[in-house]
């Protein structure tokens, strides 16, 4: 994780930001599109919340998963004629390897990264996979071109 702001990022540090984060989305999607066509298929996008707010110090995640918010959108639009739905998700703070050290440390540096979200705890990863679960059944079969926010309130705060 780059946590920097935009004039202080390396062009090599916002290209390897955007490679995994929206290149690697857009792949996904072409490799996915030829195989699922008529079939009912959905694919899910994962973005952030960090894809709708803006935050300080990290200006290409934020970028990055802004684009992917809207890649999601204009596939929506392109896929529904072949049977394909698209939707994002958008965790919040998920406690996980990458973001122990920031959870898991001092008091002033987790009250910093959970922001204002409204639990008094981070978002579990379980807790993200069900919401992926809901957007690849029937369940949600006229949920198209959608941001599903998984992040315990701090969008609404």
């Amino acid at each position: 994780l780059i946590l920097k702001p935009a004039h202080e990022t390396t062009n090599e540090e916002w290209d390897s930001v955007f490679n995994v984060n929206v290149r690697g989305v857009w792949l996904g999607i072409r490799a996915f599109v030829p195989l699922m066509k008529g079939i009912g298929a959905s694919i899910i996008n994962i973005s952030s919340i960090y894809g709708i707010v803006g935050a300080p110090s990290a200006a290409a995640y934020i970028a990055s998963k802004g684009a992917v918010r809207l890649l999601t959108k204009s596939c929506a639009v392109d896929l529904i004629r072949f049977g394909i739905r698209v939707n994002s998700i958008h965790p919040g703070v998920i406690d996980t390897p990458m973001t122990k050290d920031l959870l898991h440390g001092d008091a002033e540096t987790r009250k910093a990264i959970m922001g204002a979200t409204l639990f008094d705890r981070p978002c579990q990863p379980s807790e993200v996979s069900k919401a992926v679960l809901f957007l690849a059944s029937d369940e949600s079969s006229f949920v198209h071109g959608a941001e599903l926010v998984v992040d315990g309130g701090y969008t609404a705060n």
